[in-house]
């Protein structure tokens, strides 16, 4: 049943410092379930039950949030081999604050939080690896939270672009990439109207300080950007 997975799960962060045979044996103790979405389904609707984590095993997710004026806030776009939920899962709490959509036709594997850090009546040596390895990922998903704070506190929507693009040059440390969002999400990201938001990217273009095309960015003037967070 999760075979087939190995070889995606042994690049997860989660199973980090294990093999894949112990990988194998913890999944066979902590049995997570699989299953498959279509396009546009919901995997989760905000205030559903939570149990534990989602990691996405083929195709693409849209992590998302209806703010007080029934607006979509996207959280997060993420693709295979990314995890969804943990904070949920462990913050002591019985229920989703976010949706989850399939932006693709996709797979995910969801596994029991109680299952994960409960007794382990087979003794499985990698629990414990497994605990320090989500303690990792809380602990960067928290950092990730508060950038995305920051977002709403920002004024413009020149700054938002901005500080969104030389996120992405951090990243990659490339003055050109692609962005993983289509232009309604990365405008949903940025709280901004998508009209709005394509009007100050081709003023920043006319300016020179960027090119893009689509979902392609290309960084002309750092020390411009720069000026503008």
């Amino acid at each position: 049943m999760y075979e087939k997975w190995l070889d995606i799960l042994n690049t997860v962060p989660l199973f980090d410092k294990m093999d894949k045979d112990e990988i194998r044996a913890l999944l066979q103790c902590i049995k997570p379930q699989i299953l498959n979405y279509k396009k546009g389904e919901y995997l989760i609707i905000e205030n559903d039950e939570c149990k534990g984590p989602g990691i996405v095993l083929e195709g693409e997710v849209l992590v998302s949030k209806e703010n007080a004026a029934g607006e979509r806030v996207i959280l997060s776009k993420l693709g295979v081999g990314e995890l969804f939920g943990e904070i949920f899962a462990f913050s002591g709490t019985s229920i989703w604050y976010a949706s989850v959509s399939a932006v693709t036709d996709c797979t995910v594997m969801f596994l029991s939080a109680a299952r994960m850090i409960g007794n382990c009546a087979n003794q499985c040596i990698n629990h414990k690896q497994l605990i320090q390895n989500m303690l990792h990922i809380v602990a960067g998903k928290a950092l990730d939270l508060n950038k995305r704070v920051d977002y709403l506190t920002i004024k413009s929507i020149r700054s938002k672009i901005s500080t969104y693009l030389l996120e992405k040059y951090e990243q990659t440390q490339q003055t050109y990439f692609v962005t993983p969002m289509k232009r309604n999400e990365l405008a949903d990201f940025l709280n901004v109207a998508r009209p709005s938001l394509s009007r100050e990217l081709m003023k920043m273009k006319e300016e020179g300080l960027i090119d893009f095309y689509r979902s392609s960015f290309k960084i002309n003037d750092l020390e411009a950007l720069k000026s503008y967070i």
